[in-house]
């Protein structure tokens, strides 16, 4: 309470409310959020439909794949092995985990046994959705707002409609289950793959009426979430579902969601590591010289991703087998590691991280010590996540492999609608001597 003496009698009023900072929702700007993180399919689209007038979509998918897709592996490396605290924390991934998948892809690349395509797949799509989310929660540290319920329906929102837009694209599940089927995996009846289908459409509408209904309550509560948060949501998934399901060629799509990937993700990482360069005096060597304030440096940045990018284009271009198959597998490796090093390194809820990226807050810094949560544990997510389904694809091709004939038919009973699978089928006729289905096949696209 305050008094006020001015012409009348000195009488007691309520005092003024100090004015609340407004939240900074952005974390750089609003116009370079929206340029790099959330309204960047926006741009990307018509450089694609001018690309697409000058190139074909091999050309622009392999230089996409190639300088985009594995040069943005190298911030992740440089951070991995140039950060020494975090080197330290964990020395014993950084060193086995290169060596366990570089034997692994190079063997299963040299037998070519198919089961490495679509581990590679899987944990693919998982690491775009889990990009995803995490911007979620960095967007939502923004405004302060921590409850378990909205990160909880973040997550299953994004795996949720990410899972939706792979199963019910008939592009990418002819993809999936020839690499499947070549790798001797068990026929899926088509009932099964029609209800799963229609499972994840059920599960997707459920979800996001339960994070529509959670975010307008939270938004009348004190630590609301970030509408930011809700456009990113918005753009991301509804860009992910146009490149699996409404683009003509597949290719196309691939290429076009992993320039959005790709720019959010080298964006970020040069401001985090630039911060904490920054901040952190211990961080010094290669580390503290590439990630300084220079406009050069941004240059030398992007240059030394394009060189590192280079390895998967030259592969592209040899003709040379034996070699080929062995640069395939350690593009590969590098993309596993890629995946495997980011599920751990950027943890939003960290407080090293989190400061980084100007966030207040955090847990504390949890260095994997002891055999059961350093070694058991980890081993086990691996046994099961990695070993278990590679070492089954792999024994399945070995012992049950499923000729193109009878791979191609099973495609086509899953699979009805669409014209590639059909194709590909009536060339596996054509090849067994029988005409007549093939040209029957043929009709069908």
């Amino acid at each position: 309470m305050q008094h006020v003496t001015a012409f009348s009698r000195p009488q007691t009023v309520p005092a003024v409310p100090a004015g609340r900072s407004r939240p900074n929702l952005w974390i750089l700007n609003s116009w370079r959020d929206l340029i790099l993180y959330v309204a960047t399919p926006l741009l990307i689209l018509p450089v694609f439909a001018l690309a697409q007038s000058r190139w074909s979509p091999q050309d622009i998918y392999l230089f996409v794949a190639a300088f985009g897709a594995m040069g943005h592996h190298l911030p992740g490396m440089i951070r991995a092995y140039g950060d020494r605290a975090l080197f330290e924390r964990f020395r014993w991934r950084f060193i086995l985990a290169p060596l366990f998948l570089l034997v692994t892809c190079i063997a299963f690349y040299w037998w070519d046994l198919k089961g490495i395509i679509l581990v590679v797949f899987f944990w693919g799509v998982w690491h775009g959705m889990m990009q995803t989310y995490g911007f979620c929660r960095i967007y939502d540290a923004k405004t302060g707002s921590f409850a378990g319920l909205n990160r909880r329906l973040d997550f299953w929102l994004c795996a949720i409609w990410f899972a939706a837009a792979v199963v019910l694209s008939p592009m990418r599940m002819t993809d999936t289950l020839d690499a499947l089927y070549s790798s001797g995996g068990p026929f899926i009846q088509p009932w099964i793959l029609h209800a799963m289908q229609r499972g994840f459409v059920f599960l997707a509408l459920a979800v996001s009426i339960l994070f529509v209904a959670n975010f307008v309550w939270m938004s009348t509560r004190a630590k609301r979430p970030n509408p930011v948060k809700l456009v990113l949501l918005i753009t991301s998934i509804s860009f992910w579902w146009y490149c699996n399901n409404l683009v003509s060629n597949l290719l196309v799509g691939i290429a076009l969601f992993e320039v959005f990937h790709d720019v959010q993700y080298l964006s970020l990482v040069w401001i985090y590591n630039r911060n904490r360069v920054e901040k952190d005096q211990n961080i010094g060597g290669f580390m503290r010289f590439i990630f300084r304030r220079s406009g050069s440096l941004v240059g030398l940045y992007l240059g030394l991703i394009f060189a590192y990018g280079s390895l998967a284009y030259f592969n592209s271009q040899l003709q040379i087998e034996t070699i080929k198959r062995v640069l395939t597998g350690v593009v590969s490796a590098s993309t596993l590691l890629h995946f495997y090093y980011d599920g751990f390194i950027w943890k939003v809820r960290e407080s090293s991280t989190r400061q980084a990226l100007g966030l207040s807050g955090g847990t504390a810094e949890v260095s994997p010590h002891g055999i059961f949560h350093g070694w058991v544990l980890h081993g086990a997510k691996w046994v099961a996540a990695f070993v278990v389904p590679l070492g089954a694809l792999w024994i399945w091709q070995v012992h049950s492999s499923v000729p193109a004939l009878q791979r191609t038919a099973w495609i086509v009973q899953d699979l009805p609608v669409g014209a590639r699978q059909h194709y590909e089928y009536a060339k596996s006729l054509y090849h067994a001597g029988q005409l007549d289905a093939a040209a029957h096949e043929l009709d069908a696209t």
